[in-house]
């Protein structure tokens, strides 16, 4: 969206109004815990990676540049920052405030947008896509270029106590992407709370090598916080998938459901089932009526039928009902706006805010709440997340066995 007579981006949300066009970015070399792509761009150099190099398994540490890259991969490189100065220019500048470039250093939102999310919204006249591809492909991919694509992974594995109690619970806040922080500290003092109450162990981190088979066989549930970006090489990808599978537990929060543009495409599509397209703007944070799924003993009980809260409530274009969840609640479309940036529709008519599914014997929670620090404090809110995360732990009613949810033996 732009301002006509000055033909400047304008976009007071940026995850709200990108979202349309999320799918354009998304999933470049993320499968799940498959390789890291088809290998460096067309070229050659003397500090070109060398073939079977083992120094990295970031997920795109050799994939080709593309328009489906992460934007920041595009910025940190000299060679592919060179071709957005020359085919798409605007994209170095945040589409808010006077002339203020992307930062560089995570958090950045440009950790979470392609230039592919962003073409149909440039000012002026647009670069071809298919130009602007082809000229990323051409860039050497080089040793240094890897190592900088590669630095906001972790690699050494953080000291955790040599005590872990159970139940334990990981609390993981490594934040590559959008980062705020009012939701984040007040999630982390719910957190907190809860874990004295429940007399749960809690250890906190932001070190993704923690994602490890050691490390992770001393908890019972991994809860995000929030968490924005892609976060863990290959390796942790798949040590959190066989770990999950086996038995473990996953707890999502809000922001980590919120991204624009994914680049591991199991996380979205499989772990939560479903991906973001946006929330209101007019006003961002508006009342609503959320309704308690029929039926439901467990992580709702106690809850009554329903409750009202204000919140920054999400919309998602692929519906986690339709994907196989367990829907805990809903939101009522009738009792708020869901009406984004330009206007946009986000009716989903059944319209799902937290959910549950099984990953082969692993236990999947997310609550779409979670924006306002208010909320980690609202009493309907707060037990529907001390509740969630103690079944993602294997202390609810019911159990997952080969991707399904059964009474608890």
């Amino acid at each position: 969206m732009m301002d006509g007579s000055k033909r400047r981006w304008m976009l007071p949300c940026v995850c709200a109004l990108l979202a349309p066009f999320a799918a354009t970015g998304a999933g470049a070399g993320a499968g799940a815990g498959a390789g890291a792509g088809a290998g460096p761009g067309t070229g050659t150099g003397e500090d070109q990676l060398p073939s079977g190099s083992t120094g990295t398994d970031c997920p795109l540490a050799r994939e080709p540049y593309s328009t489906r890259s992460p934007l920041l991969d595009l910025l940190i490189d000299p060679a592919a920052r060179a071709v957005l100065e020359r085919e798409a220019p605007a994209l170095l500048k945040m589409p808010f405030g006077p002339d203020k470039e992307w930062p560089t250093r995570p958090p950045s939102f440009a950790a979470i947008l392609s230039p592919a999310s962003m073409l149909p919204m440039m000012p002026g006249a647009v670069p071809d896509p298919a130009r602007l591809d082809a000229a990323l492909g051409k860039v050497t991919l080089t040793a240094a270029a890897v190592r900088a694509r590669c630095a906001r992974y972790d690699s050494k594995p953080p000291s955790l106590p040599a005590a872990i109690a159970r139940p334990a619970v990981l609390v993981f806040d490594k934040i590559n992407g959008f980062r705020d922080s009012p939701s984040v500290d007040a999630a982390a003092t719910a957190l907190a709370g809860i874990a004295q109450r429940r007399g749960w162990t809690l250890v906190t981190t932001d070190n993704g090598a923690v994602f490890n088979p050691r490390d992770l066989a001393r908890f019972d549930v991994v809860v995000w916080n929030n968490i924005s970006g892609d976060a863990l090489t290959l390796g942790q990808r798949a040590a959190f998938q066989a770990w999950l599978r086996r038995g473990g537990g996953y707890a999502g929060m809000h922001g980590s459901g919120g991204d624009p543009v994914y680049f591991w495409d199991w996380y979205a599509d499989a772990l939560l089932g479903a991906r973001f397209e946006g929330h209101p703007m007019s006003p961002q944070f508006q009342e609503a009526r959320v309704a308690v799924e029929a039926g439901d003993a467990g992580i709702t009980a106690g809850l009554g039928p329903e409750w009202r809260m204000t919140e920054e409530w999400y919309s998602f274009s692929t519906n986690p009902r339709a994907t196989g969840a367990h829907v805990l609640a809903t939101l009522d479309e009738s009792s708020y706006s869901p009406v984004g940036m330009g206007g946009k529709d986000l009716r989903m008519a059944d319209h799902p805010i937290a959910w549950t599914r099984c990953i082969g014997n692993g236990r999947s929670f997310y609550t779409a709440i979670g924006h306002r620090p208010e909320s980690y404090v609202e009493p309907h809110s707060l037990q529907l997340l001390e509740q969630g995360i103690a079944w993602a732990a294997g202390l609810g009613g019911t159990r997952c066995a080969a991707g399904s949810e059964q009474p608890a033996r």
